[in-house]
């Protein structure tokens, strides 16, 4: 009886966010830059923020004024950092730190998914398949733009850096992880029938022998 392998899920899962994140990143900023302002406003409430499509503004490390385009507009800025601006000072360094990890972690869990234990826990192969696909996604901006793209401002009660898609992917695989690890069943579970079906032979062995020893007697 074949075993029920949940890869493709994973696979899927990273495919959708990678997809997902790309044309977002693209759709939005190609909207944006007809905008003013480089912003769209999808919810406002006075006296407590709203949410809104909105770069980060690019700024001189010298001087630390605004960086304009040639519409006299502030230039976005990417995130050279990793979740939420973290590192983001550090500009190119942090990015192709972030890139080499980024690289590092898609291979691992490619390399990880390989296992039978994982390919038949669907909440695991879910978990590491938006994170498998936020990582990529963020990976491709590193490579191509030297950071990554980020558009989504949330400050309605609480103020949040600017993130984007793969950031959102990466958020809730974390969190499907979590809840695989406290309620998921034990990956060592399954060794025990193979196990079983090891020392099947020497159990048999051994009750030939003990019938004899009764017959003898």
């Amino acid at each position: 009886m074949l075993e029920r392998s949940f890869r493709p899920l994973l696979y899927a899962l990273a495919l959708t966010g990678l997809l997902a994140d790309q044309a977002s990143k693209y759709g939005v900023f190609a909207q944006l830059a007809e905008r003013p302002d480089w912003s769209f406003i999808v919810f406002h409430v006075s006296g407590k923020g709203g949410f809104a499509l909105h770069p980060a503004a690019a700024e001189d490390p010298a001087t630390r004024q605004l960086i304009l385009d040639e519409q006299g507009r502030p230039k976005p800025h990417v995130n050279h950092g990793a979740l939420f601006g973290f590192l983001q000072g550090y500009e190119t360094a942090a990015n192709l730190l972030f890139a080499a990890v980024s690289l590092a972690a898609a291979l691992g869990i490619l390399w990880w998914s390989r296992y039978r234990s994982v390919a038949r826990d669907w909440l695991l192969c879910a978990a590491l398949g938006l994170i498998l696909g936020g990582t990529l996604g963020n990976l491709y901006d590193r490579l191509v733009f030297n950071g990554v793209r980020d558009f989504l401002h949330w400050d309605y009660l609480y103020n949040w850096p600017v993130f984007n898609v793969a950031d959102c992917c990466l958020v809730c695989g974390a969190s499907l992880m979590l809840l695989q690890a406290f309620f998921g069943k034990p990956a060592a579970v399954e060794s025990a029938p193979q196990a079983d079906a090891a020392a099947a032979p020497f159990n048999a062995v051994a009750a030939s022998e003990q019938v004899t020893t009764a017959s003898k007697a």
